[in-house]
Parts: C-alpha cells; sequence; structure tokens
C-alpha cells in the first residue's frame, strides 16, 4: 500500500469514527473514550448510556456491506482484551452491561448494530 493510500484511508477513519460518534451522541450515548489503545488492543469508541456500557468497533468502506464483511473475529479480540483493561482501570463501570457494538460506515449515515458480538466465556 502506498503512502499515499494509507494517508486517505487514515482520513477515512478518522472521518468515520466522527460520524459514529455524532450518531451514537444523537441516540444518547456518553462518549467516554475515543482511540482508547492498550498494549493488549485498541477500542475506536467507548460509550455509555443508562447502565450499558458499548464497547464499539468502527467500520468504514465505501459501501454498508463491505463495511460490514470487514467486522472479523480478530478484531473482536482485540477490542474484548482492550475492554477487559478499560474496565480493570475505570472501577466505577463495573455496574454497567457491558456491549460490544459496532458502527459501519458506507454512505453518509453511519448505522449502529448494538451487541454484534459476545466475547468467549
Amino acid at each position: 500500500m502506498s503512502v499515499e493510500a494509507r494517508q486517505r484511508a487514515h482520513r477515512l477513519g478518522h472521518t468515520a469514527e466522527w460520524r459514529a460518534v455524532w450518531r451514537l451522541r444523537l441516540a444518547g450515548y456518553t462518549i467516554l473514550a475515543r482511540r482508547y489503545k492498550t498494549r493488549l488492543g485498541e477500542i475506536d469508541i467507548v460509550a455509555r448510556r443508562g447502565n450499558v456500557l458499548a464497547f464499539v468497533e468502527v467500520k468504514a468502506r465505501r459501501q454498508m456491506t463491505t463495511a460490514a464483511e470487514a467486522l472479523r473475529q480478530r478484531q473482536f479480540g482485540r477490542v474484548s482484551r482492550a475492554a477487559s483493561l478499560f474496565l480493570a482501570q475505570h472501577p466505577r463501570y463495573a455496574v454497567c452491561a457491558v456491549r460490544f457494538d459496532a458502527v459501519l460506515v458506507g454512505g453518509f449515515w453511519p448505522h449502529h448494530l448494538p451487541d454484534v458480538w459476545r466475547p468467549p466465556e
């Protein structure tokens, strides 16, 4: 991948995350963290609404279907490992119900998919 292509992908990712944040805010979520990075993995968005704490993966592609196809099991593992560390570092959220969501961006309006996967027990 060329430097120019990587830069375009990086800009697309940032724009998609910004749109996903606004989609979640309009749905009543409070954004607790963006681009939460740990040695175990990364979470695009950590959001809370009521008693639900959502760890959100954002996927952006030209088409909504290809954005959905980009969700991979490997990413779910990365997000769930980072979520465990987030909860250990922020014990006040231990009372919340934890959920793993996705926001797909393929077109203008992002599509929020609540409870997309569950980590292995």
